[in-house]
Parts: C-alpha cells; sequence; structure tokens
C-alpha cells in the first residue's frame, strides 16, 4: 500500500486519522505532548484510543524549500522493533500522508 494512513488536523490540536496495513487497521491520534521535559521529548504522543502507542517529533525536509513533517515511532509487543514512520502534510496543512520507513538490513542496530 502506497499510503497507509490519511489524517487530518484535530479540532484539539494535532493529528487524527486511520492506520491501514494488511495487518493493521485502526484510528489513532497524535495529541501534542503538553508534558515536554526537555529538548529529546516527542512533541506528540500517538494513541489509540486512550493506551499510547508512540511518539513523534516534528523535523523538517531536506528539500529547498524545506517542508514540516512529523518523523513516528510505533510500538507494538508483537513487532520486533518499533515501526518508523512520516506524517506528511499537504502544503495547506489541511490534510497529510502517513508514510512507512523501508527497515534497514544487515549493519547495527539503531537506537531512538
Amino acid at each position: 500500500m502506497s499510503e497507509p494512513g490519511k489524517f487530518t488536523p484535530s479540532k484539539q490540536g494535532g493529528w487524527e486519522g486511520r492506520i491501514q496495513t494488511l495487518t493493521l487497521d485502526r484510528k489513532v491520534r497524535l495529541v501534542p505532548n503538553d508534558n515536554r521535559r526537555n529538548e529529546n521529548a516527542p512533541d506528540y504522543i500517538v494513541l489509540m484510543g486512550w493506551a499510547r502507542v508512540g511518539e513523534a517529533w516534528e523535523a523538517r525536509s531536506r528539500a529547498d524549500p524545506p517542508r514540516p513533517y512529523l518523523r513516528i515511532r510505533l510500538h507494538d509487543p508483537t513487532w520486533a522493533a518499533p515501526l518508523r514512520a512520516a506524517l506528511l502534510p499537504d502544503p495547506n496543512g489541511l490534510t497529510a500522508e502517513l508514510v512507512f520507513s523501508q527497515p534497514s538490513h544487515g549493519g547495527s542496530a539503531s537506537n531512538g
């Protein structure tokens, strides 16, 4: 699937949408993290219902001109490692597309 998730801005701030893959079909919300204790803390908490299933950090692309996006890390106890994704807002900020990062093979494990 080329577009596993479509999101729209939430009335409470953040984003809400649905992640759909071959094995997953869930509504999730990205809620602003109002309790950031340090600069490395996530900007958003990813929630499925009231359960925390991940985190997201604000980032900017290397394109010219740079575009804002969210780096997302999703957790599931059945996965060997967290899933990495990016939420890419359209230029108007009215919708956003979730895309998954391809896992790297070989080499050393990364943290973070």
